[in-house]
């Protein structure tokens, strides 16, 4: 510690907090693994140094703490400090759609919004269409592959990634939450996936564009760049998605995809494309769903935009 030891004034868990919390803030961390502020984090780490859950009650707030506790914790807190590692790194825990995920630097840290879209069961954008197999593509942890897997029992579930690492934090993450129901396969993209169909294909595939990515917070830094650079618009990767989920994709099939902050670069790129962009609680997050339909009238256009990208 480069000032005087704060221990001796810290006596219980939301003292802890609070001051994890302030000295987050007075460090000027970035916030978005996850959690999206300082005093979420600071809980989340006093929570896992203290192997309490993370649902933890708060009457538990005044419980006092040993000095060994105090310790753990505030080594945490300035290793978040210092090396700006995700809380959910430095916890080896990311919670997504309600479920408990290993997180380490081998995949993104889950926060996607698609959580949300899983709970709900895909609707309305399903309309109610019975889905028998379901993939997801750039699946890195294996969150969403999962989650659909957990709240869709009677579903066959994909999950496709190019990178190895990940693919292995996947598979710890498949044996932690019991995924009978999930398969892990390597794959760039579709080129692995021959003759695998599905009725619903989620992707959350990289999509930060050069300039962004190269301009991220230190936070970032700790995930592989694999997982978000996407070119000079961000939907190098998008465009061989949309160009190629026909091809995967029961004819009433659908596509369900995060493009985030490039969703402008989209929308300009193929206006004549009928994306429904999908509304979360917190507003619109660059998600959209397209009917497979509407995919195979524009092909031959997205094809040739595809092609200009390496």
């Amino acid at each position: 510690m480069t000032t005087a030891d704060p221990a001796p004034e810290l006596h219980t868990i939301i003292d802890l907090i609070r001051y994890g919390g302030s000295r987050f803030n007075a460090a000027g961390l970035t916030f978005g693994h996850s959690y999206d502020n300082a005093m979420d984090e600071a809980t989340q780490l006093v929570l896992h140094a203290l192997h309490l859950p993370h649902d933890l009650s708060p009457v538990y707030g005044p419980s006092r703490l040993t000095g060994e506790e105090k310790r753990a914790i505030l080594g945490l807190f300035q290793r978040r400090i210092d090396e700006r590692v995700p809380a959910a790194y430095l916890a080896g825990e990311a919670w997504f759609a309600g479920l408990s995920f290993k997180s380490d630097p081998r995949a993104l840290v889950p926060r996607s919004p698609i959580a949300e879209l899983i709970e709900a069961g895909f609707e309305p954008w399903l309309g109610g269409r019975p889905v028998r197999r379901a993939l997801d593509l750039c699946t890195g942890s294996g969150c969403i592959a999962i989650a659909m897997g957990h709240y869709n029992p009677e579903w066959e579930v994909d999950g496709a990634d190019i990178s190895d690492a990940a693919l292995a934090l996947a598979a710890e993450n498949k044996a932690r939450l019991h995924a009978g129901n999930v398969a892990l396969l390597r794959s760039d993209l579709f080129a692995g996936l021959a003759g695998r169909h599905y009725d619903l294909i989620v992707s959350n595939p990289p999509y930060v564009t050069d300039a962004e990515t190269d301009a991220l917070p230190p936070e970032y830094s700790h995930e592989p760049e694999l997982g978000l650079r996407a070119g000079a618009d961000g939907l190098d990767l998008v465009l061989k998605i949309l160009r190629d989920a026909p091809l995967h994709l029961s004819r009433d099939g659908l596509l369900i995809c995060e493009v985030g902050e490039s969703e402008r670069h989209l929308a300009a790129l193929l206006p004549e494309l009928e994306l429904a962009w999908i509304e979360f609680k917190v507003g619109q997050m660059g998600v959209f769903a397209v009917e497979c339909r509407e995919l195979i009238t524009h092909n031959a256009r997205i094809a040739e935009l595809a092609a200009a990208r390496k």
